[in-house]
C-alpha cells in the first residue's frame, strides 16, 4: 500500500509538469504582444491571433482528445503531448513572421488539449476517493502559481534575452516531462472492445465550436450585424445541432451526451463556464482600471494582480483535503459565492488609489476560485464513469476555455458598448486595448461597474447551479460509474 501511495504522488508530480508549463503559457506569452507586434511591425487586430488562435484551437481539441485518450491510453497521448508542445514551442520561438507564428501557437494548442485533457483523468484513475481532492487541490495550486508568475517570468525574459525565449523555455521543461511520463505513467490501459473515434461527430464539433467561437470574438470588432459575423454564427449552431442529432445515434460517440444525465457531470461543466467568464472577463478589464484610472504603472499593476492567483494557489490544496473530508458541494457555492462578493466590491472600486481594498478584492476573487476548482473538479470526476474521464476532463478544461473567451468578448463589448458610446458615439463596437484607452475616467467607471454588476449576477447563477448538487460525500455512487471501477 505504500508503494502505490509513492506512485501515486509521482505520478501527480508529473502531470504538474504539463499543468505548470500549460498554465505558464497562459499567461507569459500577452506581456510580449507589444514586442512581437513591434518586431514584425504588424496590427493590434493580428498580433491578438497570438493569443486568440491558441485559446480557440485548444477549446476545441479538449474534447476530442479526451476521446481518442479514452481509447488508446491517457498516458500515451500525455506524453504525445508533451512532443507536441515542445515541437510547437520551438517553431514559435524560430517563427519568421507573424503568420508563421500563430500557426505555431495553433499548433502548440494541440499539445496543450492533450496534456489538458488527460491531466484531471490521470489524476482521477491513480488516486482513490478519499485523496482525490487533495491531489486536484494541489494542481489547481500549481496552475495558480505558474499563472502568476508568468508574467514576471516573460517580463525577465524579454528584458534579458529576447521574447523567442518565452517559448524556448517550453522545450527543456517538456522534454524532462515527457522522459519522466514515460517511465513513471500507468502503461496498462484497457481498450473496451469495439471502440472507435466517431470522425463525423468530431468534425461537426470542431467546426460548430470554431463557428460560434469566431462569431463572438469577430463581433467585438466589426459588430453583429456583420454579414461574416452571421455566416459564422449560423455555420457553428447548425453544426452543433447536427453534432447533438449525430450523437445520440451512433455506438462510439465523440461525446458521449448521456453524461449529461448526471446533473453533477452538467452542472459541473456549466459552473466552470460560468466561473471562468467572471474571472477573466475581471482579469481583462482590471489592468485598464489600473494603469487608466489609477494611472499605476504596467510593473505595479501587473503585481497587484498576482493577488489573484496567489490567493487561489495557497487556498486551494486545503479546499482540497477537506473536500475529501467534507463532500464537495459546500466549498463550490462558497467558491461561486465568494466570486460573486469579490465582483460585487468591485462595483465600489474607488477612482482614487486605495491599494489596500483593491488587493483585498484581488483576494476574494483568487480565494474564489481557490474554493470552486479544485471542489468542482472533484465532484465532476467522481461522477464520471472510468472509461469516460478522458471526455469530461477534456469537457471541463473546454468549458473553461470557453468561458475564458466569452468572459473577454462579452465584457468587452458589453463595456464598450456603454463607455464607448457615451465617449464618442462610435458606430463599430471595439474590444481592443485602443478602443479601452479612449474613456475618461467617469465614462470608464460607467462601463466598468456594469459589467462587474454583470459578473455579481453570473456568480450567483453558478452558485444556484453548485447548490442543487448532491453532496458528493454521502450520494450512492453511479451505477456505471460502479461497474467501471469493478473491471478497473
Amino acid at each position: 500500500m505504500k508503494g502505490r501511495g509513492r506512485w501515486q504522488w509521482a505520478v501527480l508530480s508529473v502531470v504538474l509538469i504539463g499543468a505548470t508549463m500549460s498554465a505558464l503559457d497562459v499567461t507569459i506569452v500577452n506581456i510580449a504582444l507589444p514586442t512581437i507586434k513591434k518586431e514584425f511591425s504588424t496590427t493590434l487586430a493580428l498580433v491578438e491571433w497570438v493569443s486568440i488562435a491558441y485559446m480557440i484551437v485548444l477549446a476545441i481539441a479538449l474534447p476530442i482528445v479526451g476521446r481518442i485518450a479514452d481509447i488508446f491510453g491517457r498516458s500515451l497521448l500525455y506524453n504525445i503531448g508533451f512532443g507536441i508542445f515542445v515541437v510547437g514551442s520551438a517553431l514559435c520561438g524560430v517563427a519568421p513572421g507573424i503568420d508563421t507564428l500563430i500557426l505555431a501557437r495553433c499548433l502548440q494548442a494541440v499539445g496543450a488539449a492533450l496534456l489538458q485533457a488527460n491531466s484531471v483523468a490521470l489524476i482521477t484513475q491513480v488516486f482513490r476517493s478519499r485523496q482525490l481532492g487533495r491531489a486536484l487541490g494541489a494542481q489547481a495550486a500549481l496552475q495558480g502559481l505558474a499563472m502568476a508568475l508568468g508574467p514576471f517570468v516573460g517580463a525577465m525574459l524579454i528584458t534579458f534575452a529576447s521574447w523567442r525565449f518565452i517559448f524556448y523555455v517550453n522545450v527543456p521543461i517538456g522534454i524532462a516531462g515527457a522522459i519522466a511520463a514515460r517511465y513513471i505513467l500507468p502503461r496498462y490501459h484497457r481498450r473496451s472492445e469495439g471502440m472507435t473515434l466517431d470522425y463525423i461527430g468530431s468534425g461537426l464539433l470542431t467546426i460548430g465550436l470554431m463557428g460560434c467561437v469566431l462569431a463572438v470574438n469577430t463581433a467585438g470588432t466589426v459588430g453583429w450585424s456583420a454579414p461574416a459575423v452571421q455566416v459564422e454564427l449560423v455555420l457553428g449552431i447548425l453544426c452543433l445541432a447536427a453534432f447533438v442529432f449525430t450523437e445520440l445515434r451512433v455506438s462510439h460517440p465523440t461525446i458521449n451526451l448521456k453524461l449529461f444525465r448526471s446533473y453533477t457531470i452538467a452542472a459541473g461543466n456549466i459552473t466552470a463556464l460560468l466561473a471562468y467568464y467572471v474571472l477573466f472577463a475581471a482579469l481583462f478589464l482590471l489592468p485598464f482600471y489600473f494603469e487608466q484610472v489609477l494611472q499605476y504603472s504596467a510593473a505595479r499593476a501587473g503585481i497587484m494582480l498576482t493577488a489573484i492567483p496567489f490567493s487561489m494557489a495557497l487556498i486551494a490544496p486545503f479546499i482540497g483535503r477537506a473536500c475529501d473530508r467534507f463532500g464537495s458541494r459546500k466549498f463550490v457555492v462558497s467558491g461561486s459565492v465568494l466570486l460573486g462578493i469579490g465582483s460585487f466590491l468591485l462595483i465600489f472600486a474607488p477612482g482614487t488609489s486605495r491599494p489596500d481594498l483593491l488587493i483585498f478584492d484581488m483576494i476574494v476573487l483568487g480565494a474564489g476560485l481557490g474554493f470552486f476548482t479544485p471542489a468542482n473538479n472533484r465532484a465532476t470526476m467522481a461522477a464520471t464513469p472510468r472509461d469516460q474521464l478522458g471526455v469530461t476532463g477534456g469537457l471541463l478544461n473546454m468549458m473553461r476555455s470557453i468561458g475564458v473567451i466569452l468572459g473577454v468578448d462579452i465584457s468587452g463589448m458589453l463595456f464598450v458598448a456603454i463607455s464607448g458610446a457615451d465617449a464618442g458615439g462610435s458606430a463599430n463596437v471595439h474590444k481592443s486595448a485602443d478602443a479601452l484607452a479612449f474613456s475618461s475616467k467617469p465614462v470608464f467607471m460607467d462601463g466598468f461597474h456594469v459589467v462587474m454588476a454583470t459578473l455579481v449576477g453570473i456568480s450567483l447563477l453558478c452558485a444556484i447551479f453548485s447548490f442543487l448538487r448532491k453532496d458528493d460525500l454521502h450520494a450512492k455512487p453511479d451505477p456505471l460509474h460502479a461497474a467501471s471501477l469493478a473491471v478497473e
